[in-house]
């Protein structure tokens, strides 16, 4: 039976939401399956500023917030508004022989669309508006039905999408890419930044401040309640040896069926021991990246028209004009996040994959740190695409200066999906899987 979340109502009459923390509410024991090394642990109790971290790989398992209601809900419509200002006005303009051009935000993406790239205006446009949009907006949904004292419709499939919308939310990397973008056109022509800028500006910073603030731990409690764990559950072991999973989404322990397959009691989301098939589809994705990989570094990223003259330029090219130009720290930037950030992600894939059931108790941390560098730093890749994006749109003043994408722009944004894609279907847990404790004594914890 779930522990229903506690309501009160003030001399008012106003529903309030419970700041309890959830294990002032529960007397038993709230059991979670690490999600990197599937270690068992049972949660302490956290007050807000506190967090829980697993014992054996570090992972945080849980963090406590301040108001955790108040907050996300305040910095979401905050975030909200920032981006309705910065999809409202100008962006930028620039000048140069008496011709100049003025865009707005979404112009960014819809000026692709003209050269013949949907589906790289396509994953502009969703990765620095829509999905950041769609996110807030679930966020807003969630959090008022907390603070009313009842979860409005549909909220436990709202909270399972915003774990899945995180990693493709790309706002503040597309700030890189327009600061990218006005450095290499400064020393070209006149560059006004409009109110639109400083709004996204603004809006980067909210939103990642809005998802850090949510705390999914006392969330899902608040909508759901939580379930009694499984009966016989040891901590200090793994989850897969006593047939149980954690939910990567709500966290709670699960068992799992026939197979080592199930269903989360509390919020749908499907349960496996181990990913089905995680190295081949890594394998697979990594493969596929690694081809994309040399069209996008071959074929020309964007063609710079001056004075009539066009003139491809490929990233390595790019990164090398910076350099003449006297712009080392921009082409350092684009040289990492376009060279070094995806081979590094490719050979550091590659090489888990190969090492991950050879891993010793000793190297496990170590390697599982390289993984967790790996899935964070993927997406900031996504900025020479963006660059390309800005520039499009922006340079348009015909054979004095103008800016077409080249063919490399959508192979690149394929390699940046598809390394991702790889990061999010290894399992990292399989690194765990082959060494043994040392003492079987101290393992053995007490039953749930």
């Amino acid at each position: 039976m779930l522990n229903q979340p506690l309501r009160f109502l003030p001399a008012s009459g106003e529903p309030q939401v419970d700041h309890t923390p959830p294990e002032a509410r529960v007397s038993r024991r709230r059991l979670r399956a690490c999600h990197e090394c599937d270690w068992l642990v049972a949660l302490p109790p956290l007050y807000p500023g506190q967090q829980a971290d697993c014992p054996r790989c570090g992972h945080t398992l849980v963090t406590r917030h301040h108001r955790p209601a108040q907050r996300s809900m305040a910095l979401a419509m905050a975030a909200m508004v920032a981006l309705l200002l910065a999809i409202s006005f100008p962006f930028i303009s620039f000048s140069v022989g008496g011709l100049g051009n003025r865009i707005e935000l979404t112009q960014t993406a819809t000026t692709l669309i003209g050269f013949h790239q949907p589906l790289v205006a396509i994953a502009v446009i969703m990765t620095i508006a829509v999905l950041p949009g769609i996110y807030l907006l679930g966020v807003m949904w969630l959090q008022l039905g907390l603070l009313q004292g009842q979860p409005l419709p549909a909220s436990r499939t709202i909270a399972r999408s915003l774990a899945h919308l995180n990693p493709w939310m790309m706002a503040d990397v597309f700030i890189i890419g327009a600061l990218v973008s006005l450095i290499k056109v400064a020393n070209l022509a006149q560059i006004e930044l409009g109110l639109s800028f400083w709004a996204f500006c603004a809006f980067a910073l909210l939103l990642l401040y809005t998802t850090q603030s949510i705390d999914s731990d006392w969330m899902w409690f608040s909508l759901a309640g939580e379930p009694q764990a499984p009966e016989n559950a040891r901590t200090g072991t793994t989850a897969a040896s006593q047939g149980l999973a954690g939910c990567p989404t709500c966290g709670l322990v699960n068992r799992l069926g026939s197979g080592g397959r199930g269903e989360c009691r509390r919020c749908g989301e499907r349960l496996h021991a181990r990913l089905p098939h995680s190295m081949q589809r890594t394998w697979a994705l990594l493969a596929a990246a690694a081809v994309m990989y040399v069209p996008a570094n071959v074929y020309p990223i964007m063609t710079t028209t001056s004075l009539g003259q066009s003139a491809p330029s490929t990233i390595i090219g790019g990164v090398v004009e910076l350099i003449q130009m006297g712009s080392w720290p921009v082409a350092t930037v684009i040289f990492v996040a376009s060279v070094i950030v995806p081979v590094g992600k490719l050979v550091a894939l590659s090489w888990l994959c190969l090492v991950a059931s050879r891993s010793s108790e000793l190297n496990a941390v170590h390697r599982t740190r390289l993984y967790r560098l790996t899935e964070f730093i993927g997406r900031w890749s996504m900025v020479d695409v963006f660059v390309v994006a800005i520039l499009v749109a922006l340079i348009r003043a015909g054979s004095l200066m103008s800016v077409t994408p080249g063919p490399a722009a959508l192979a690149f944004g394929a390699v940046v999906v598809l390394t991702m894609l790889a990061a999010m279907t290894f399992d990292s847990r399989l690194i765990w899987d082959t060494p043994l404790p040392r003492d079987p004594d101290a393992t053995q914890g007490t039953p749930g």
